[in-house]
Order: C-alpha cells, then structure tokens, then sequence
C-alpha cells in the first residue's frame, strides 16, 4: 500500500533578519501587532505598538539581539537550531515513508506564507502541524495554528490536516532537559529556578472562563482536563523534570519572565524571585528554561546576563543556564516520536 504523502510543518515564533535596528523593528511591528499577542482593541493595540512600543525599543533591542547573534556566531540560534532540528528530523524518516519536514517562522523568514506556498505545490495527502511551544499558549502555539490554517484555508484543495498542540509531558521532552542538566553537578547548587515565559493574566483567564487562574491551585495539583491551560502545564513541566532529577519541592521555584506592561501577568516574577533568592543567601542557582526548546533571546541573554546581574547585586555569584533542546539527539527523537504519533 502506498503512503499518504506527508508534510510535517515545525513552526517556532521568529526572530529578525539581522540585529540591524530596522530588521528588529520590522520584526516587532509584525509581532506585537498580532492580536493574540496584544489581545486589547485593534484601535488601541495600533496606537500602543506602531505609536510607543516599537519606535523606543526596537534601538534598544537591536541592541540586545546584537549580543545575541555575537554569541551564537553571528546568526539567530532560534534559526540555526531550527534549520538543523529540520534536517536532522527529516534524516530519521526512510524516503519509502514518503515524509517531508518543513520549517517556518510565525514572524519573518522563513515565512509561513512562502514555506506552504511549496507545501501546496507539492500536493500533499496530509499535513501535520507541530508547533514548537511545548506549554499552549494563544499567543505562541495559538498564532501559529490559526496563521497556517488561514493560508491553507484558502487553498482549493485542502490536505488531510493533524495539529499537534502541545507536548509538555512527553516522556522524550522531559528526559532531554533532565539529560542537559545532568551535565552539571547538581550538589554544586543551592537552588534551581524554572522560569517560563510569562503571560498575562487575562491571556490564561480566557482558557478556564469559569475560574480565575489566581484562584487555581494547579502550582499545587496537576490538573489533567486543563492540557491547554499554560500555567498548569508549566507547573506539571517542572514536576516531571524534578522527578527526573530526584529534587525535592523545597529544592526549586518556578517563575516566569518577560514580563510587558502594567497588567498583572503570571507571578512570581522570574527577576524577583532571582533579587529574593540572592538576599536569602543563595550563591549559586541551576536555572532552567523550559518553554524554550531552542536557546533565545530569553535564555542566552535575558537568564544569562539579566538576571546574572541581578543576582550578583544582592550578594549572589553563578547562574547557571541549563541550555536548551536545540538540536540534541534526545529532541530529535522526540519530535520524530511526536510525528510517528499521529501517522
């Protein structure tokens, strides 16, 4: 029997074409005025992005993904890891299993638009959607999904469509992360910190309109009919992880990062909980990243240096990032594993 024709579609967020103060702007005009991002009023949304956001701090990050790039060799990790994850993924397929791997960008290139241009050329059987945001969020997973599926919307003919939305317990996920860190000596450390990229309040609200996320108690319980709530699965992330790494509840704290605005967003804050943790007597910190499977602006620089200042100036001394997934062969077969689930 003949094999439907695949296309496996990897989508992460995105990053500049270069660190050059107009790339980065461009980028953040097309990124923070998608309304899953920004969820307020369009009118609104277009005033606080193109009016204030993006012309004060697209100098100041270019700034920022300059030291980026100069520390990956001059290219987006987020980039260099994805095209690698591809080819690597695609390796582990035999040609008679007629899959083919594809990459693409939310943001900027390599673009949606121009990789499922070659996707419909190509007149696929099925196409399998694995965004790689391993917690749901709307603003991530959420974009992703709905900007693929208005491309492919439109297409005269519509493939056979998987959408893989999230995989924060996979087995292979969690042990990649336990892998990394096991690379250092956790008896070294005082503490470890997991710190997800934050999101607003209302954003988690819109999951579970019947309760509040404040009023929750899954930092406390998992909640397993709650798979699409981010705060839930972050929590349940960090629980398997320390499983794997026989720690104790009093051994860690999950935070969240990268924080925007004035409205309450996911607490504790990861710079805070840094600031409390240095006060307290802690000299050395294990710190994870884990809704990252590629090393980014938010580990390299926003753990690695941010934070690291921050916890050197109340009496702290190491950080210590556990590096992402990016192309290690414990991710690889865990998204080739992720694939073969749904074939």
């Amino acid at each position: 029997m003949v094999k439907k024709k695949t296309c496996v579609l990897l989508i992460n967020l995105g990053t500049p074409d270069s660190p050059k103060t107009r790339d980065v702007r461009t980028y953040l005009t097309e990124f923070l005025n998608d309304p899953r991002v920004i969820d307020i009023n369009a009118i609104g949304r277009t005033a606080l992005v193109n009016g204030i956001i993006v012309p004060f701090r697209a100098p100041k990050s270019a700034k920022i993904y300059k030291e980026l790039w100069d520390l990956w060799d001059g290219e987006s990790p987020l980039l260099t890891f994805g095209k690698s994850l591809k080819e690597l993924v695609q390796a582990k397929f035999d040609p008679s299993e007629n899959v083919t791997v594809e990459f693409a960008m939310r943001y900027k290139n390599p673009s949606l638009n121009e990789v499922l241009k070659r996707v419909q050329k190509a007149t696929y059987d099925r196409i399998i959607i694995l965004p790689l945001f391993p917690h749901y969020a709307s603003s991530s997973a959420g974009s992703a999904i709905e900007k693929a599926m208005n491309i492919i919307r439109k297409w005269w003919v519509i493939p056979e469509l998987k959408i893989i939305q999230n995989f924060y317990d996979h087995p292979g996920y969690i042990d990649a992360f336990v892998t990394n860190a096991n690379e250092h000596d956790l008896t070294d450390f005082d503490h470890v910190l997991f710190s997800y990229h934050g999101l607003p309040e209302r954003q988690v609200d819109k999951v579970h309109p019947e309760f509040a996320c404040n009023s929750c108690n899954c930092h406390e319980t998992y909640k397993p009919d709650q798979r699409s709530c981010y705060r839930n699965a972050c929590y349940e992330t960090t629980r398997l992880i320390a499983v794997g790494l026989g720690l104790k509840e009093d051994n860690y704290t999950v935070a969240f990062q990268s924080r925007l605005g004035k409205t309450p967003w996911l607490q504790p804050y990861s710079d805070k909980v840094v600031e409390d943790l240095a006060k307290a007597g802690m000299k050395k910190l294990l710190a994870f990243s884990a809704a990252f499977v590629s090393d980014c602006l938010e580990t390299s620089i926003e753990i690695g240096d941010e934070y690291q200042e921050i916890f050197e100036k109340h009496g702290g001394e190491k950080i210590q990032l556990v590096k992402s997934l990016n192309d290690s062969s414990k991710w690889v077969d865990t998204v080739h594993d992720l694939i073969l689930s749904q074939l």
